[in-house]
C-alpha cells in the first residue's frame, strides 16, 4: 500500500467496535464522535423540503449553481467580522471543512513539504497531511494550550509550507485571543507560510466570541478560513461548508476540487443559504445549552472522585 494512504481513521476504528458492541448486545455510551443530538433550525429544514420539489435542483452543480450560496457566505462572513470578500474569487462551497482541508493541502503544497500544526490536534489532521505526502511537524504547546512556535526545529521551518490551526479547538476546547491569532499571522508572514485557519466550532463559545484569523489578517493575507454548517447549525450530515481567503487559494484549491466533485446538491445550499439567516441569539442558545451540560458532566465527574474508596 503507498505511503501516502492513511491506516484508518479513529473515527473508523470506533465505528467498527460500536458495530461488533451492539451485535452482541452490549450497552453503549456513544461519546465517539462530535454529531449533535440538538436539532437544526426548521427554517433551512423547510428550504431543502421545498428544493426536493424543484427539479432545476437536480442536475450536476458546477460553480454558478453555487454563488447564491457564497454571496450568503461572505455576506454572514462581513456580518461577523467586518471584513468583505468577492464570492466569485475569495470564497468556495465545500462537502464539509474536513474535505475541504484535505483538498487545500493538496492545493497549497508538493509532496515531501512540511505541515506545522499543534501537537494536540483533530486526528483528521494527520491523514490529510499523509494523503497530500506531507511531513506533519507538531508544535509544543504551551501552559495555556496554545502552540509555542519558539519550539519549532529549523529542520521543520525550512520545509513546511501550512501552518494550520483550529480555534476553538478540537479536543482541547481552547478558545484563542487575538493577541494570539495576531502572532501566528506575524509568524507565518515572517516564514513565508500559508495560513490555514479550520473555524468549524466558531459558535461554540461560552464566553465572549471566537475571532477570525482571515479578518485579522485582511484582505490579500495569505490565509483561507474554513467554515463548517455541521457544528453551528446541527447539519453535520449534510455535508456543507466554505472556505474563505486569499483569491490564489481558492483557485487552487478549486482547480482541485473541480478534478473530483461537482460541489454539493443544490438543495443543500440553498439550505445553507438559509441556514445562515438564522439569528445569533439562536445559536447562543444551543452554546448555553452546551455550556450547561459541561457543568453538569463537571459536577458529575467531582462527585464521582469524591464517592471514590481512597
Amino acid at each position: 500500500m503507498s505511503s501516502r494512504v492513511p491506516p484508518p481513521s479513529v473515527f473508523l476504528e470506533m465505528d467498527r467496535a460500536k458495530r461488533e458492541a451492539k451485535a452482541k448486545g452490549l450497552p453503549l455510551l456513544d461519546l465517539s464522535i462530535g454529531s449533535t443530538d440538538l436539532l437544526p433550525p426548521r427554517p433551512p429544514l423547510e428550504a431543502l423540503k421545498a428544493a426536493l420539489d424543484d427539479p432545476l435542483t437536480y442536475g450536476y452543480c458546477l460553480k454558478s449553481c453555487t454563488l447564491a450560496f457564497l454571496e450568503a457566505a461572505v455576506a454572514w462572513f462581513h456580518g461577523r467580522f467586518g471584513l468583505e470578500l468577492d464570492p466569485t474569487s475569495e470564497a468556495l462551497s465545500l462537502i464539509g471543512s474536513q474535505e475541504g482541508l484535505a483538498h487545500l493541502l493538496l492545493a497549497l503544497t508538493e509532496p515531501e513539504e512540511g505541515l506545522l500544526l499543534p501537537e494536540v490536534a483533530y486526528p483528521s489532521y494527520f491523514g490529510a497531511a499523509q494523503v497530500a505526502g506531507l511531513k506533519a511537524w507538531p508544535i509544543p504547546l504551551r501552559e495555556d494550550l496554545l502552540p509555542d512556535f519558539s519550539q519549532i526545529p529549523q529542520e521543520a521551518l525550512r520545509k513546511a509550507r501550512v501552518l494550520l490551526l483550529n480555534y476553538p479547538n478540537n479536543p482541547t476546547g481552547r478558545v484563542a485571543p487575538r493577541a494570539f491569532l495576531e502572532e501566528a499571522l506575524a509568524f507565518a508572514e515572517a516564514q513565508g507560510l500559508w495560513l490555514i485557519h479550520d473555524n468549524p466550532y466558531v459558535d461554540q463559545v461560552f464566553f465572549g466570541r471566537a475571532e477570525s484569523a482571515l479578518a485579522l489578517g485582511g484582505k490579500g493575507a495569505r490565509v483561507v478560513e474554513l467554515f463548517s454548517l455541521s457544528k453551528s447549525y446541527h447539519l453535520a450530515g449534510f455535508r456543507l461548508g466554505f472556505a474563505l481567503g486569499h483569491r490564489e487559494a481558492i483557485r487552487a484549491l478549486e482547480a482541485v476540487k473541480s478534478a473530483v466533485d461537482f460541489n454539493p446538491y443544490a438543495g443543500i445550499l440553498r439550505m445553507g443559504i438559509v441556514a445562515l439567516q438564522t439569528p445569533p441569539g439562536v445559536l447562543q442558545g444551543y452554546a448555553k445549552t452546551y455550556a450547561r451540560r459541561a457543568e453538569s458532566l463537571y459536577e458529575a465527574l467531582k462527585e464521582t472522585l469524591r464517592m471514590r474508596p481512597p
